[in-house]
């Protein structure tokens, strides 16, 4: 099937690694122009040499950090100027800080909803009038399976991903008219640095199918998923292929969320 993502321009926070990055990966495999940001130049390097020798094409890095509303201005301005134009826009930058409620403190609050609802929304802003000059486009908003349903020591996560679900909703009301699509996908328990952590401190004696079908136990597929499949299903959200979704969550959770 032809996605119609060849010449497409995407911009990815947090792609130098996990989700973004495979998303960055299957975008230029599918003929877009790509263009990744992330805090760390470090890691932004390791990223593009990974793509470039798993497709032998290159990827604009840009470091910035997106809690700074004057950062996302200028990554967003940095990828139209090198691209001449912006097609996608993929919101994927943020962190996991689960905790008790009486154990987050104000300004940890504050800190999660600049990375994951501001910085979706400061880079949104900046990218839609060139995305409406391009004809439409989309955005993806990766959020998490547990704003649908909370769990106890979930915050400041639970609360930063659920505003950012009602975000993708409001925004795909009032950007319908400009053919601009706006959905979220809903992550599960997806294979990560973090967790690949927890796998060698804690079961050291398994191998890594092992431990995903161990810990996997409670989810109905029976395994943790792998980052491609959750890149898979955003490049699919992002493509013609998908061209009548707007206003919609995906759960990408192997079937462990309690609801739709």
């Amino acid at each position: 099937m032809d996605l119609g993502l060849h010449g497409k321009i995407a911009f990815i926070t947090g792609g130098s690694k996990g989700i973004g990055l495979f998303t960055a990966l299957q975008l230029v495999k599918e003929g877009s122009d790509v263009a990744i940001c992330a805090r760390g130049h470090e890691g932004l390097e390791s990223a593009r040499t990974y793509i470039k020798d798993q497709t032998g094409k290159d990827v604009f890095i840009i470091q910035a950090d997106i809690r700074n509303e004057g950062e996302c201005r200028g990554a967003v301005e940095q990828v139209v100027s090198h691209f001449g134009g912006l097609d996608i826009l993929i919101n994927n930058a943020g962190t996991s800080a689960a905790y008790p409620f009486e154990k987050v403190g104000t300004d940890l609050f504050r800190e999660d909803l600049d990375l994951k609802l501001f910085g979706a929304i400061h880079c949104s802003r900046y990218a839609i009038p060139h995305i409406r000059k391009r004809g439409g486009g989309s955005i993806i908003n990766v959020t998490a399976a547990l704003a649908k349903t909370p769990t106890a020591s979930s915050l400041p996560t639970s609360v930063s991903r659920s505003a950012g679900m009602a975000l993708t909703k409001a925004m795909s009301k009032d950007l319908g008219a400009d053919s601009i699509r706006v959905n979220t996908v809903c992550i599960g328990l997806i294979q990560s640095n973090q967790i690949e952590k927890m796998w060698k401190k804690q079961r050291p004696d398994l191998t890594w199918d092992e431990y995903s079908k161990e810990v996997g136990k409670q989810i109905p597929l029976g395994r943790i998923g792998n980052t491609e499949e959750a890149a898979n299903v955003i490049t699919f959200l992002v493509s013609d292929a998908a061209s009548y979704v707007t206003g919609t969550s995906i759960n990408i959770d192997g079937g462990s969320s309690g609801v739709l």
